[in-house]
């Protein structure tokens, strides 16, 4: 049994990955900003829960994921899905509902899937991600493949018995999965510590007999090192793991929740002087991997790519009403 706290961290990650790290985080949080700011003026159908601020951990973990792995991401989701590979402008279209989008505009923010790309389907149920996520790792496992399925769910989550279930069977039939939590210390209104006894979350691990980390969620090195020795674990038939990466929702629980009525202002601004945005930049502004004309080309790539990304969903076509039942059950 293996119980860590990943506090100082060792930078592991190979230098020649950093400058695609960065552009990867950045992707996540403006594609955060602009979807908040269209579904605002209300260009966007349906429900958006934004990521904002805990982007760090599906960047850091997609970096130890190879061709074939599975993602299973959680209706908050839209930095796991673009740090796994998705495109910007299909997943915008998808926001839109429109036809060019990756679901055909059925998936929307909460149900967005890419198999291509590794993603299963989100999903809305609290703590169902898990008991998918070892289908599939049981897949891989009887068909001999070298793959892994890592699974998001968070804090509020842990607390459901699905979850317990699910980590349970993986636990005993040795499955390669890593279960991963993002910890954004709400349970969409209840804090925390109003939701759970435990102070450490990875802890509950030993209870199923596997190992259990916790990280800071907002320090990508240190859940990239994390990730990096469960995902091994899990694909050389190891068994599975359990990260409790420790991280803060900045917005609400959806946009348009003000989220004024449980917590302070004081507690929001102390946990944005940890973005991890800028806790990465900064490192690799120290580590001299990037320098100030290198960030401001990748940050206008990407601003670019999101221009495009707007104008294609705008511009695409709507689904056809005789088109409403299709792809329901295939």
């Amino acid at each position: 049994m293996i119980l860590t706290y990943y506090k100082e961290t060792r930078v592991s990650i190979p230098k020649a990955q950093l400058p695609e790290l960065y552009r990867r985080l950045y992707l996540c949080r403006q594609f955060e900003n602009v979807t908040i700011k269209l579904f605002t003026n209300n260009e966007l159908p349906g429900f958006l829960h934004s990521q904002l601020g805990q982007e760090a951990i599906p960047v850091a973990i997609s970096a130890c994921l190879a061709e074939g792995d599975f993602m299973q991401p959680t209706h908050r989701g839209h930095a796991d899905m673009l740090s796994k590979g998705m495109d910007p402008r299909k997943m915008m279209a998808e926001l839109y509902a429109k036809k060019t989008g990756y679901n055909q505009g059925k998936g929307g923010s909460m149900h967005m899937a890419s198999i291509k790309e590794g993603i299963l389907g989100a999903t809305g149920i609290v703590g169902s991600g898990p008991v998918i996520s070892i289908g599939v790792a049981l897949a891989l496992k009887m068909d001999k493949k070298p793959n892994v399925i890592v699974s998001f769910f968070g804090d509020g989550a842990t607390n459901e018995g699905s979850v317990h279930e699910a980590i349970n069977m993986a636990a005993l039939w040795n499955l390669p999965i890593v279960f991963v939590i993002q910890n954004n210390q709400f349970a969409e209104s209840t804090p925390r510590k109003d939701h759970q006894k435990v102070d450490d979350i990875s802890i509950r691990a030993e209870g199923y007999g596997i190992d259990g980390y916790t990280c800071d969620g907002n320090d990508l090195f240190a859940v990239y090192e994390v990730a990096s020795k469960a995902i091994k674990k899990a694909r050389t038939g190891k068994g599975p793991s359990l990260i409790n990466a420790v991280t803060y929702r900045i917005l609400g629980h959806y946009v348009g929740d003000p989220g004024n009525l449980y917590r302070d202002k004081e507690e929001v601004e102390n946990a944005k002087k940890k973005d991890p945005l800028q806790m990465f930049k900064r490192k690799l502004t120290e580590m001299k991997a990037l320098d100030a004309a290198e960030f401001k080309r990748i940050e206008s790539e990407v601003d670019a790519l999101l221009e495009e990304a707007v104008t294609f969903a705008r511009e695409s076509p709507e689904p056809q009403d005789e088109e409403l039942m299709a792809y329901i059950y295939s």
